[in-house]
Formats: C-alpha cells, structure tokens, sequence
C-alpha cells in the first residue's frame, strides 16, 4: 500500500485528535484532581472511577471511545474520494491510539488506550466492536478486573476479525497488522497490572482511591 499526501494528513490529524487526553480535560473541567496523581496515575476512565464521580469516569469513557471511532468513520466515509486505500481507516484508527497513549498535548504521558481502541474497532466494523466489547464486559462482570478484561479482549480482537473476515467484513492485511499492532500494545500497556494480577494486588473495579 502506498502513502500520499492525503493519506499522511489523515494519519497525523487521527495521531493529533487521539492526544486529547480526555481523562485531564474532564476532570480539569470539573475542578477534579488530575487522574494521573492518584489510583493507578493512568489518565482513564477507570481511574477516573476511583475519584468516585461517575458521571466524569462515563464522559471520559464516551469521548475517549469518540476519539477513536471518528477518525476511522472519516476517513471511510470520505477517504475514497481523496484516493486513499480502504486500509488507511484502520491506520487512523490506530494513529488515535497511539495518540492516547502517547499525547503530543500532554508530555506524551497517556493511558492504555482500551476505550480509544473499542472506539477504532466499532469504526472498522461494528459486530467487531461489540464481539470484543461483549467479551470485555464478561470478563470485567465475573472477574471484577478492568485489567484482565482489557487483556483478554485486546487477545481476542485479531482473531476475531480474521474469523468473521470474508463472512461479516472483508479481509484486509493492512487492518489486520492495525489490530495486532493495538493489541500487542494495550497488551504491552498492561504488564504491571499482569503482574499485580500474579500477586492479588490488583484493585477490582469500583474501588475507591487511597488517602
């Protein structure tokens, strides 16, 4: 696959919109502590849950899925008409990702990326997006683990494309590579709660921050 100049644009411009770390704006807005200065540091949504406002914790979770599901919808709608292969949505969506994870506007200091990347997913196909979700929310009802559901679903998003591929959406190598590359990273992102997991100190979801 070739890159021209439209095609860099959209990937930059995804790259930009992915570094809104949404985590700090809400929580700014709302006179909030900054997420990355207690709980896990991660600015995220379930981070944002142990301050105890929920209404900031779903906004965050909202913007930050919005952050990565746009710039795949744009660029499918409307990359066509500006020459731009049909794997250059996915590569959006995965530029927004890497944006959350390292934010351009925020000293490159971002989170795991997980509700950014369901966004992307529900952009490249929707049943793909909700198979992964679905599993997500399994995995986090029964284990009570926001971690271990985020790395069960990041494991299965890539198999679950090339399962349905050809079935629910057409196979393309250069989405597929997107998809390994964003699950190897939420994946990578999550090592020490791997570890916490490995050791019961892992905090479930719902609890609180220390004093």
């Amino acid at each position: 696959m070739s890159f021209h100049l439209p095609s860099v644009v959209a990937i930059v411009l995804s790259y930009l919109v992915g570094s809104l770390s949404f985590a700090v704006i809400v929580s700014r807005f709302l006179g909030m502590a900054d997420p990355r200065s207690y709980g896990s540091g991660n600015p995220g949504a379930t981070n944002v849950l142990r301050s105890g406002n929920k209404k900031a914790a779903l906004a965050t979770l909202l913007l930050d899925a919005l952050k990565g599901w746009l710039p795949v919808f744009v660029v499918r709608q409307f990359g066509a008409d500006f020459g731009m292969a049909p794997g250059i949505a996915a590569m959006a969506g995965l530029a927004a990702f890497l944006g959350h994870l390292y934010p351009v506007f925020f000293g490159f200091r971002g989170g795991k990326g997980v509700a950014t990347a369901a966004g992307a997913l529900l952009g490249i196909a929707w049943l793909l997006g909700l198979a992964t979700g679905v599993t997500w929310l399994l995995i986090a009802v029964f284990f009570r683990y926001s971690s271990l559901a985020s790395i069960v679903a990041a494991f299965f998003a890539p198999a679950y494309y090339l399962v349905g591929g050809n079935i629910a959406w057409p196979l393309d190598r250069t989405v597929l590579v997107s998809l390994i590359v964003i699950s190897l990273l939420l994946i990578w992102r999550h090592r020490e709660n791997m570890r916490r997991l490995a050791a019961g100190t892992e905090s479930r979801l719902g609890s609180k921050k220390k004093d």
